[in-house]
């Protein structure tokens, strides 16, 4: 998958349906959410996540992307989503592993909200 696809896939889990977010995370994913229960596996992560109201905006920024191995893709970014009013930021990462040619899916996930009074939130404010 190249870079332009993995945004394009990590910009669709936010601003995509349920059935759309069912498809793309695994049955075996891990998520780390800024939220109760914290932690959250297999269909438990992709349940909670499906039935939440989904972004109607995304900016990614400040994004990386590793490869360590064939069929293996790590990204850290930053994401700013918005929907009705409301602002959500978060220092966020993404594991993906390649299924067959062409199918990837989520394995692991990770939100972090930026921490109370760190850089980024003074420059915010």
């Amino acid at each position: 998958m190249d870079d332009d696809r993995v945004w394009s896939f990590e910009k669709s889990l936010w601003t995509g349906g349920a059935d759309h977010y069912r498809e793309l995370v695994d049955d075996e994913c891990l998520m780390v959410l800024p939220q109760p229960p914290f932690v959250l596996s297999g269909s438990q992560a992709i349940e909670a996540v499906a039935d939440t109201p989904r972004w109607s905006e995304v900016e990614l920024s400040g994004g990386q992307i590793s490869r360590p191995q064939e069929g293996l893709i790590v990204i850290a970014y930053h994401a700013k989503a918005s929907r009705d009013g409301e602002t959500y930021l978060a220092h966020c990462t993404s594991t993906y592993r390649r299924l067959s040619h062409e199918v990837w899916r989520v394995v692991q996930h990770q939100q972090t909200p930026p921490l109370v009074g760190s850089t980024a939130e003074k420059a915010a404010g």
